[in-house]
């Protein structure tokens, strides 16, 4: 039994890696792709960077539905988010010492992520996810892509030239992404039955953990750089998108299973550090201390979810 898990342990970190690989280079492709036809880069980071930043989830969520393993989509968006609210932007405060919340997050994002917590209460409460439901997310997400796109302008900016190999790599990259998808989830599925332990559970830790990586990444290079708004708003970006199209299209493949525990403890952990983070940047600021508060609540997700 050992040496089958340790395979499937295997299978697990090796497709999780390639899908976040293969995410990445995605992504990167298809923002020169963008900028080629003119896009202005906001446009892009709000679209393109953002969805990008979800594919993982996205890409795992659907196959497993193919699988028959649905309740791994909520394990996906409830972990994510938690991860991206508490380690992330706690890693962020510790090594940026400070976070700068400007008004324009504040009076718009905000608001805007609080109500994505509660719509997802509200669409899944009642342990399931109808065609409706799923319809309504995603004119939400339209909604809020609308209001980005709307309120930020930028000029004109140089567009590079698109080249074979920029296309080569968006399909194969989307390629990867499929098959890693696919040995992702017969790895946590895997793993749950030899284990013991529900595949939601596993998908809310280990896989939100893996990809949550990309946006520690992305916004600790971010706030080196002082462009703290980038950092914040890579966070927002994610775990709307997470809520509102990962939790939706998977629904159109298949219906959804919602866990008991995660209606019981996970998703009402998630809406709450999402008020706390609404109340964190009051200040306009997430100081270093608040930083270390909101890793302790991911330390106290992960002990209280296995336990």
């Amino acid at each position: 039994m050992t040496g089958e898990l340790l395979t499937y342990i295997g299978i697990f970190a090796v497709s999780l890696f390639a899908l976040l690989q293969a995410s990445d280079f995605f992504v990167a492709s298809a923002e020169k792709i963008g900028l080629s036809f003119g896009i202005p880069p906001f446009i892009i980071g709000v679209t393109v960077v953002a969805f990008g930043t979800s594919l993982p989830e996205l890409a795992s969520s659907i196959a497993a539905v193919v699988e028959g393993s649905s309740d791994i989509v909520i394990g996906n968006v409830v972990g994510s988010n938690i991860a991206n609210v508490a380690l992330v932007l706690g890693l962020v405060a510790i090594i940026g010492k400070e976070i700068k919340v400007h008004d324009t997050i504040m009076h718009a994002d905000i608001p805007l992520l609080v109500l994505s917590a509660f719509l997802l209460w509200f669409v899944v409460y009642d342990g399931k996810v109808t065609i409706f439901e799923a319809i309504f997310l995603l004119i939400a997400l339209v909604i809020f892509l609308l209001h980005s796109l709307t309120g930020n302008k930028e000029e004109e900016v140089e567009r590079p030239k698109i080249t074979w190999q920029t296309i080569v790599i968006l399909l194969a990259s989307a390629v990867v992404i499929k098959f890693g998808a696919d040995y992702t989830v017969l790895g946590i599925v895997k793993l749950s039955g030899l284990m013991g332990i529900g595949s939601a559970v596993i998908a809310q830790s280990l896989v939100a953990l893996g990809t949550s990586l990309p946006e520690v990444f992305v916004s600790i290079a971010a706030i080196k750089k002082g462009q703290t708004d980038m950092a914040v708003g890579n966070v927002l970006g994610s775990n709307i998108f997470n809520t509102y199209a990962v939790m939706s299209i998977p629904a159109f493949i298949g219906p959804l299973v919602i866990p008991p525990d995660v209606l019981q403890f996970s998703l009402p952990y998630m809406i709450a550090l999402t008020i706390a983070l609404a109340v964190m940047c009051i200040s306009r600021t997430i100081c270093r201390w608040e930083g270390y508060m909101l890793i302790l609540f991911y330390v106290f997700f992960l002990v209280k979810l296995f336990a």
